[in-house]
């Protein structure tokens, strides 16, 4: 039986921190605020993953209050994620995701970060669609306030 899950994700950015994008470091002078490395990417990703399982969002397996994840890489979480459909007898069948950002331009970034959440899932780069897209001025993205990103997973679950 296919599941579907959708995940969203937002954090601000700050001074003094790096930008973070689908596990990859992309230069740019402010970087998103977070307890882990913030990429709001693979947490959108993680949290579309546990939807389609039926499970609470990333925050209730990797809780902001637990030393444990200050300053993890959200490639830890996409591989629990992971790891929750294949206890399941799941099969990840493919996730879509979108980043909202006005600056910096990711399209140069896209391949590389479809290459970090494909290993991080362990499923084939044909399964990973990731776009980047502008809020077109509009809200805090369009402020240049935070990124955002929203994700869709399918995951086949027997019954």
């Amino acid at each position: 039986m296919n599941h579907v899950g959708i995940g969203y994700d937002v954090h601000p950015l700050v001074e003094g921190r790096k930008l973070i994008l689908g596990g990859v470091e992309i230069a740019y002078s402010k970087g998103l605020a977070g307890h882990s490395d913030a990429d709001v990417l693979m947490h959108a990703i993680c949290d579309a993953l546990l939807g389609a399982l039926g499970e609470s969002d990333i925050g209730h397996f990797f809780p902001n209050t637990d030393p444990r994840w200050q300053g993890a890489a959200s490639k830890t979480f996409l591989q629990e994620a992971a790891r929750q459909v294949k206890f399941r007898e799941g099969t990840i069948v493919n996730i879509d995701a979108t980043v909202i950002a006005e600056q910096p331009r990711l399209a140069p970034h896209v391949s590389a970060m479809k290459e970090n959440i494909a290993a991080a899932l362990g499923i084939n780069l044909k399964r990973v669609g990731v776009k980047a897209t502008t809020n077109e001025h509009l809200g805090f993205v369009g402020r240049e306030e935070g990124i955002a990103a929203m994700a869709v997973a399918s995951v086949e679950l027997p019954e």
